[in-house]
């Protein structure tokens, strides 16, 4: 008889074409922007972080993948499966995939640990009192104030981890509230804003980002990332004010004698590198870059909007060499420059922000401590016999075997 924490029979669910793909798009959320900006597979990551980190990683983004809605029959998988196959479940295990259909993932400061029995834990995201948690496994290594990312469900007149636990250092915690504060909050605040459970169901997948680059970068003494030229990746937003009585026509007129400045629009341009840098300093970290169909490398963009004329580079190289050349062209047609700068981590939230409406996690593809407290829900173990689309339909076990 199935236990009360047995998913096997939802995973094979999973199996189901539309589901899968549904999953397929999850997955990605949590791993793409990594895979990406590393030019890495998930089997890297599992090689990385070894085969019990690639599983807690997989229930990540499986439990976030339970709590969506989406545009097939039956809407989310868990109601779809306990209406077509509920009857195959006991009542404890019907009660905890309920359970984990409204889970939130939060970050939480855990006190009071008994080993192998309990301990406190204090949501650091959405405040409120301290709540006790009922742990064998995780309680045997985590230490007093430790933080860890963790979905608490109750179940049984106790509250319990769902299987995807991730401990938090310091760099990791604050990468993912640089991240929150850019989607909910305002740019540079210093607190957290109030954030519904519902907004906080639609950035699940920040905390496994902010996890993975943290760790990924100290396991794999990974750099920070870098643009083409080996500069690191920093985006500069740089606005110029118009002078008084200036036009966009004004404006326009001498933008276009800038060197390397391909108009694309009454109000946009593309500012192109002239000559290869081939001196560039050698990269050594994962890298960005943007070319044109001829291969022309794009150092930038410059567009008019309203009384402003932006400049937008990833670099504080560029963004030094763009704001240069702009006021040698236009002189005292406009005012001193203002610039707003974004980490990669703060790029995060940027895209989610956007997409808010539509409860997904979408992250831009240019985003991209010794791990610690290892912990896992047994309950994964086979997820890595479970084909995933984005390697294939081949299982993450079968794609490290290659």
């Amino acid at each position: 008889m199935p236990t009360s924490h047995d998913l096997k029979g939802l995973m094979k669910f999973l199996a189901r074409e539309e589901w899968r793909e549904c999953f397929d798009e999850v997955f990605y959320d949590h791993f793409g922007p990594v895979l990406d900006a590393g030019d890495i597979d998930f089997d890297d990551i599992a090689e990385t972080l070894g085969e019990v980190w690639a599983m807690t990683l997989w229930g990540c983004a499986f439990e976030d993948f339970l709590t969506q809605d989406f545009e097939v029959e039956g809407g989310n998988i868990v109601d779809e499966y306990l209406k077509r196959r509920g009857w195959k479940e006991n009542a404890h295990a019907k009660t905890y995939m309920k359970a984990l259909r409204t889970s939130v993932m939060s970050l939480y400061e855990v006190s009071e640990i008994v080993p192998g029995k309990s301990l406190v834990a204090r949501d650091l995201v959405r405040g409120g009192d301290p709540i006790a948690v009922s742990e064998e496994t995780a309680t045997k290594t985590l230490k007093q104030w430790d933080r860890i990312a963790a979905r608490i469900v109750p179940f049984l007149g106790k509250n319990v981890f769902a299987g995807g636990l991730l401990p938090f250092t310091p760099q990791a915690t604050d990468a993912l509230f640089d991240g929150l504060r850019q989607m909910f909050g305002k740019r540079n605040a210093k607190k957290l804003p109030v954030i519904k459970d519902e907004e906080l169901q639609a950035a699940a997948s920040m905390f496994t980002l902010s996890w993975l680059f943290d760790t990924l970068e100290s396991a794999m003494g990974l750099p920070s990332m870098q643009n083409a030229d080996g500069d690191e990746l920093i985006f500069h937003d740089v606005r110029f004010p118009f002078a008084s009585g200036v036009s966009q026509k004004d404006i326009s007129a001498r933008v276009g004698d800038i060197p390397g400045m391909v108009q694309e629009s009454a109000e946009f341009w593309n500012w192109l590198e002239q000559k290869p840098k081939y001196d560039a300093r050698k990269r050594s970290a994962p890298s960005f870059e943007t070319t044109m169909e001829n291969g022309a490398r794009v150092r930038g963009n410059v567009e008019l909007k309203g009384k402003f004329l932006h400049l937008a580079t990833n670099s504080v190289e560029r963004a030094q060499d763009g704001t240069t050349l702009i006021q040698q062209a236009l002189g005292d047609l406009v005012r001193a420059p203002l610039t707003e700068i974004r980490t990669v981590e703060q790029m995060m939230a940027e895209r989610p922000a956007q997409d808010q409406k539509e409860a997904t996690s979408e992250i831009p593809p240019e985003i991209a401590e010794q791990v610690v407290h290892p912990f896992m829900d047994r309950q994964y173990r086979e997820t890595l016999d479970q084909p995933v689309g984005m390697l294939g339909n081949k299982t993450p076990a079968e794609d490290r075997s290659r």
